[in-house]
């Protein structure tokens, strides 16, 4: 799905609006781990926290299991003229390809319900915790999904994106699937003076609920493990907030 979905990813996302919401969030967090301010971003897409980090003069890697979208990240941080290691790695292969010592690593963008079974999950942390040094910050921004399962929210807002005469519309939707998983859809709507163009893509995402990602980070050996609603540090309420905003340390 993703490198099919890698050339219209920066339109989807509006980017200025993103980053200056939830960057200085981010920066708080992660300068809680003392150090030379080396981050590694998991699931990077195509890379633009990365880049917006590196601006702001971390050291930052990143990594995605799409090769379309490493292309991209690696694109965006020659457009911006910095300097980010990027690399094609999924869940659990991080600490294989990039090593240890990081002060702060980024799993953000609900990325972490890609993973669809707890043992796969549990490898999925190890990693994350090999990756950084001991004191060093973990950041995990999903979806809430102990609102959305109650509440069997299917739609998302739409996002729209326009460029001259061309218009991009993104509809996502969830179908809830027999097996307590989901499927994830994306619509894409184009056109260019003309009739719409379509064309749908999914993946199965796990809707990891509060206490099963709480409990599978003290399993890793994470502590101080703080529940937030957003990316601004509002509290985590199960029934309202938008996120679940997860910060541990590793021991």
């Amino acid at each position: 799905m993703y490198d099919a979905f890698s050339t219209d990813y920066d339109r989807f996302v509006d980017w200025p609006a993103r980053l200056a919401m939830e960057l200085p969030f981010i920066e708080r967090v992660v300068s809680q781990a003392e150090g030379p301010r080396h981050v590694l971003d998991a699931a990077c897409g195509t890379g633009m926290h990365a880049v917006a980090l590196a601006r702001r003069g971390w050291q930052v890697a990143g990594t995605d299991l799409s090769p379309e979208m490493i292309a991209r990240a690696r694109a965006n941080a020659r457009a911006a003229g910095v300097e980010v290691r990027f690399e094609v790695a999924g869940f659990g292969e991080l600490h294989a390809h990039l090593g240890a010592g990081f002060d702060g690593l980024l799993c953000l963008g609900n990325s972490l319900p890609h993973i669809l079974t707890p043992p796969a999950l549990c490898i999925a942390l190890a990693d994350f915790a090999a990756c950084l040094r001991p004191g060093g910050v973990l950041m995990v921004q999903n979806l809430n999904y102990d609102r959305i399962l109650a509440r069997r929210e299917r739609w998302m807002e739409p996002q729209a994106y326009r460029e001259g005469e061309q218009e991009w519309l993104f509809l996502r939707f969830y179908d809830f699937d027999p097996d307590g998983l989901l499927t994830f859809n994306i619509v894409r709507l184009y056109r260019a003076g003309g009739p719409w163009e379509q064309r749908a893509l999914s993946t199965r995402l796990w809707p990891l609920r509060r206490g099963e990602l709480t409990g599978a980070l003290t399993e890793a050996g994470f502590t101080a493990i703080t529940l937030y609603g957003n990316m601004q540090g509002a509290p985590f309420d199960p029934d309202r907030s938008p996120n679940l905003v997860v910060v541990a340390t590793r021991e």
